[in-house]
């Protein structure tokens, strides 16, 4: 199932994220798919991001620290692999925040838009 929420659904990098390990966003990524990924992870979860990654649009130390919080609070592991979070975006971390950010937007109503 393809991703939902008004500020992922067309962007093609999340998109692959969902399907492809491949495509997973890790430490170091930098592009527009990092700047969706930090305002989901601000919003949703808050925390703080460095102005210097929000600029480059880099998956850098503080938006590691973000994500990783967002992941440990919502539990978002693997148990066939893994015993505890992670600091990457794979299919699990994108479909929970695509869905969560759906729910969001449809509490905003179906004219909210963003402005990155």
């Amino acid at each position: 199932m393809p991703l939902v929420s008004k500020l992922f659904r067309d962007n093609p990098r999340l998109q692959a994220c969902l399907v492809s390990h491949a495509a997973h966003v890790t430490p170091g990524s930098k592009g527009q798919h990092v700047a969706l990924i930090q305002y989901a992870v601000l919003t949703l979860e808050g925390g703080k991001i460095a102005g210097s990654e929000i600029a480059l649009r880099n998956y850098g130390p503080t938006t590691t620290a973000a994500v990783l919080a967002y992941k440990r609070r919502r539990k978002i592991i693997n148990p066939s692999y893994q015993t505890s979070a992670d600091n990457i975006v794979g299919r699990m971390t994108i479909a929970a925040l695509d869905r969560e950010m759906a729910l969001r937007e449809f509490a905003r109503g179906p004219t909210f838009q963003y402005a990155l």
